[in-house]
């Protein structure tokens, strides 16, 4: 059918409204599941410090002679570690008239794009805590970095055989070898040798593909069907060894893919020496432009607390 003569519809029209949502949908990942897990210390400079102590190894032949004089045992000095700050920043600029005119899904604009900025920043921070980088002390024209936790993981670790480790004090990067797949007995391994060094991982840090091979170890073969609430149940949220070990797994999207870490939460830090906050910058125009920066690092507070398997297979 035809439309009749001199109808006026929405297509001659210039003045309808537009029909914009008022909503804004963002589907990002903004979770840091690592950083919000860890405790937080104040550093106090640029180069933070911590001491370290471990027990002399037990003796099955402590035994001394009655009435003997006692013979005064050895003292050996606490160890200092050290990892440098870094600096992160995000910043935003917003011309006077964009923040004044009408929006749809947000009143300032300013307000809505820190808020962005932030979400960003924690991730960058986030991704910078797990990652395979060494610290640098930086220089006027050098920006300071600080090692993320895989330069420091070198007690209960377990590599590919032609992976160079790291010396374990954050100076240098872990070198990978041949990628393998995610094998069980790596991780009863590692946490093994971290419960015989005193350590108690109860937080495994892990990407998406890594978290599905728990699914395959031998203690997860048999899927769970519930046939009242119709779901399928494959998943490993926490994995207890033979040794009684329980690790909480929890997937992290900043996490590196190769690397599975098993993190006991008590011993390692996110030293601040300038926590997130916003600065204004100075004004050069019809804009307003807001700064916002964190300095910190990684305190690794004891690299044996913790249990890494390295150089794995991600597809």
């Amino acid at each position: 059918m035809a439309q009749p003569t001199s109808t006026f519809s929405s297509f001659d029209a210039v003045g309808n409204r537009e029909d914009l949502s008022d909503i804004i949908y963002d589907i990002s990942p903004a979770d840091t599941p690592f950083l919000s897990a860890i405790p937080k210390t104040a550093a106090t400079g640029t180069k933070h410090e911590w001491q370290k102590d471990s027990l002399t190894a037990a003796s099955s032949s402590n035994f001394v002679i009655e009435g003997d004089d006692a013979t005064t045992d050895s003292i050996t000095a606490t160890t200092r570690a050290y990892n440098y700050r870094a600096i992160s920043d995000k910043v935003a600029l917003v011309t006077g008239t964009q923040e004044a005119v009408s929006k749809a899904g947000r009143k300032s604009e300013m307000a809505y794009q820190m808020e962005k900025r932030m979400k960003e920043l924690k991730r960058d921070v986030e991704s910078a805590l797990l990652e395979n980088n060494a610290y640098v002390a930086g220089n006027d024209t050098l920006a300071s970095e600080c090692a993320g936790a895989q330069a420091w993981i070198l007690t209960n670790s377990n590599k590919a055989s032609d992976a160079t480790a790291s010396a374990g004090n954050g100076s240098d990067a872990h070198t990978d070898g041949t990628a393998r797949a995610l094998q069980e007995s790596f991780v009863e391994t590692v946490l093994a040798s971290a419960w015989t060094n005193g350590g108690n991982p109860t937080m495994g840090v892990l990407n998406a593909f890594q978290k599905r091979k728990f699914a395959t170890f031998s203690g997860s073969g048999t899927t769970t069907r519930d046939a009242d609430t119709k779901k399928v149940i494959n998943t490993v949220d926490v994995y207890i060894d033979p040794l009684g070990n329980e690790v909480t797994l929890v997937p992290c999207r900043q996490c590196p893919a190769d690397v599975v870490y098993f993190m006991d939460p008590e011993y390692v830090k996110f030293a601040t020496l300038r926590d997130f906050h916003t600065t204004d910058l100075a004004k050069t125009g019809d804009s307003v432009r807001k700064q916002i920066i964190v300095e910190y690092t990684l305190e690794m507070c004891t690299e044996a607390a913790h249990a890494a398997v390295y150089d794995l297979t991600t597809s």
